[in-house]
């Protein structure tokens, strides 16, 4: 059996190699087709070391980058083929593809990188953090209470971007000598301001429910996953109610992990198929595509995981609901909106139409949700947020400025006491 095993690993690790020296072929051919990229032009970097599974971490942010590239220069450093090749396949920013140490120098010394951003905490980011006179900024992915929103790891960035008094709350009460009010800058949820797309369908008078559950995770204290536990109850009762539309949008990640938890996944989207050839007015929608937006902002009712999807959802001012974790051991932060929001148990998900409308017509939970918008992401009027997020990236090129200047200024004035003991040299 060991012998066996050893085999199907090494056949396995043989077809990934495969699979990795074939993307680094077609991204190289692909950007072989460009121009060449101009020296001294790019001035802020998107770091992402990671690889197509984690694409939603980068997605969300095209169209915020997009503007800020209008007057800073944007370009993204890929150092995994799948990544750059997936970012180039979609249209998103200018990609400088960076597998290796030598070709990320390279770049580095080409060009004039002030702000290095960072939408992740990958460990490769160490790899790049070795590059002074230059500040390094995490964005992060999303907004959430999860223990990810308070790491450590905050301390290695110069700053940090967070999304408002919540965020500072949080990181306040977990971190041990982090000056928030020099590290951290509040911009609200830019990518809020582009929550838009096709729908794919006509509205009419069924009330949109959005389930967006999260992965299984990879240990017990990160496991926010409903589809196991509530996911087939909830969509088997959306689904047979004349008066719901479902749109089911999972976790990339579901089921890579735990293969019951996929299976579950399945089930959803075969019971959704169903559903739809009984009945192709319903028109319920298995999401699994790129973009991400639309979702959010068409639903009259979502329903997710503890994940980012909650304070994404919660900058719309929207109802929503949290499925509560059947494990125990998963780590839940009650400090914040968790403390006050609208759970659904396992229990109660076969009853979701009842949950959907009490939440729609509850007043008093309308007004509470209000009050925790504007806790976690300050004023979300259309379009504030983008003005938060450049005005922090002009405050981060001043200071860039400032200290360029005052090296400039150090550099200067030790050339002139090398003038000044060279001539005392020549007197004696």
């Amino acid at each position: 059996m060991g012998a066996a095993s050893d085999v199907k690993k090494a056949y396995r690790l043989l077809r990934r190699a495969l699979r990795s020296r074939k993307a680094v072929q077609r991204v190289r051919r692909a950007i072989a087709t460009r121009p060449p990229m101009p020296q001294d032009h790019y001035k802020i970097a998107v770091y992402f070391a990671d690889g197509p599974v984690n694409m939603y971490q980068m997605r969300q942010w095209y169209r915020p980058l997009a503007g800020l590239n209008e007057k800073w220069p944007v370009v993204v450093l890929a150092r995994n083929a799948g990544g750059a090749e997936a970012i180039i396949a979609e249209g998103g920013p200018t990609v400088a593809f960076v597998p290796t140490v030598r070709d990320l120098e390279r770049f580095i010394r080409n060009q004039d990188i002030r702000i290095v951003l960072y939408v992740n905490q990958n460990t490769r980011n160490f790899q790049m953090f070795r590059y002074g006179r230059r500040w390094h900024v995490f964005i992060n992915h999303g907004e959430s209470d999860k223990m990810y929103m308070t790491t450590n790891q905050y301390k290695a960035y110069d700053y940090a971007l967070v999304a408002g008094q919540a965020a500072r709350d949080r990181l306040s009460r977990t971190l041990w000598d982090f000056n928030l009010d020099s590290r951290t800058i509040e911009i609200g949820r830019p990518q809020a301001d582009h929550f838009s797309g096709a729908l794919p369908y006509t509205p009419d008078e069924r009330v949109v429910v959005l389930y967006a559950p999260t992965w299984e995770g990879d240990r017990p204290s990160a496991h926010y996953g409903s589809i196991a536990t509530h996911g087939e109850a909830l969509a088997a009762a959306l689904l047979n109610s004349p008066s719901h539309r479902l749109i089911y949008r999972p976790h990339p990640r579901s089921g890579v992990v735990d293969d019951a938890y996929g299976a579950a996944h399945r089930r959803i989207v075969a019971a959704i198929r169903a559903a739809n050839d009984a009945d192709p007015t319903a028109h319920h929608f298995y999401d699994d595509g790129p973009e991400m937006g639309w979702q959010i902002a068409a639903a009259d009712v979502a329903i997710v995981d503890i994940s980012a999807m909650v304070y994404d959802r919660l900058a719309t001012g929207k109802p929503l609901m949290i499925s509560r974790p059947v494990d125990e051991r998963a780590s839940v932060d009650t400090g914040g909106y968790l403390s006050d929001c609208e759970w659904l148990t396992a229990d109660a998900a076969v009853h979701i139409v009842r949950e959907v409308e009490r939440v729609r017509a509850d007043e008093e939970a309308i007004k509470k949700l209000s009050i925790w918008v504007r806790h976690y992401f300050g004023d979300t009027t259309q379009g504030v947020a983008t003005e938060k997020f450049h005005a922090a990236i002009e405050q981060l090129m001043q200071k860039w400025d400032g200290w360029h200047e005052a090296e400039i200024g150090m550099i200067a004035s030790h050339e002139d006491d090398d003038d000044e003991e060279e001539k005392d040299d020549e007197l004696v």
